[in-house]
């Protein structure tokens, strides 16, 4: 797996997770205090989020981390 297939499967997650809450990209930017923008570049995997950010998006989703982090 290269660095593009991983933020592409990672943003996967992040939108299956996303809509399991019922939320929608602009709810959860308002929750993580960035834009929707970015947001949607994290599910179109253009967004490579740091360690701790990934932990506070679990936290915001209400999961495990590792859910977001599997592949």
């Amino acid at each position: 797996m290269n660095k593009e297939q991983l933020l592409k499967q990672f943003g996967k997650n992040v939108k299956i997770e996303r809509i399991k809450e019922d939320l929608t990209q602009d709810d959860l930017a308002d929750k993580m205090n960035v834009s929707q923008n970015y947001v949607a570049s994290i599910e179109r995997g253009r967004a490579n989020m740091s360690l701790g950010k990934i932990l506070e998006l679990s936290q915001f989703l209400d999961i495990d981390i590792n859910i977001l982090l599997s592949f």
